[in-house]
């Protein structure tokens, strides 16, 4: 299994955030998984790489985006779900349980995914960030009830230490009709 590192920065500034960008793809040679506007009015920018690279393109977008970050990320170690949960990859067998935990803020729903999945054997089969809801993200969980208990709880953790939790819900025994909106 490959490493993956993670790095995300949220900017006040939409002009800010594509100047930074740019910075963060020359200062180091990453991949940009994701680099959009989001609400309300901000811009984020994910990227990966080996941790020296993602090191160095924080860095030079720190600088780049100083007096508009709104919130930093770094993970070294990944979990494999995440990614594929941002970008709308996720395939699903799993129908036991479903849950949403809803903050309100992208970085704080990247790394409570992240935690969720290292915690119990959970499906991450999304993480919405930030479009078109006012700055909220969430995070959709599937698996057994056990497993999804845990990891909502370990999410829920990280997104109420920062303060940043709005709600969290777990449907045991989820009716078939609504699958389709829980994964792709």
């Amino acid at each position: 299994m490959d490493i993956i590192v993670l790095g995300v920065l949220e900017f006040n500034s939409i002009a800010v955030g594509i100047k930074a960008l740019d910075g963060i793809v020359k200062a180091a040679s990453v991949k940009v998984i994701d680099a959009r506007t989001i609400c309300p009015g901000k811009f984020v920018v994910l990227f990966s790489g080996d941790v020296a690279a993602v090191d160095a393109s924080l860095t030079a977008g720190k600088e780049i985006g100083e007096g508009y970050i709104v919130d930093e990320l770094f993970i070294p170690n990944l979990h494999s779900q995440i990614i594929p949960a941002i970008i709308g990859t996720v395939e699903c067998k799993i129908w036991d349980a479903v849950a949403v935990v809803e903050s309100f803020s992208v970085i704080a729903s990247i790394e409570a995914a992240d935690i969720a999945a290292k915690t119990a054997n959970v499906l991450i089969s999304e993480v919405r960030l930030a479009v078109g809801m006012g700055g909220k993200s969430y995070i959709k969980m599937i698996g057994n009830i056990h497993e999804v208990e845990a990891a909502v709880k370990a999410a829920v953790k990280v997104i109420g230490d920062k303060g940043l939790l709005c709600k969290e819900v777990i449907i045991p025994n989820p009716h078939p009709e609504i699958k389709p909106y829980f994964i792709y």
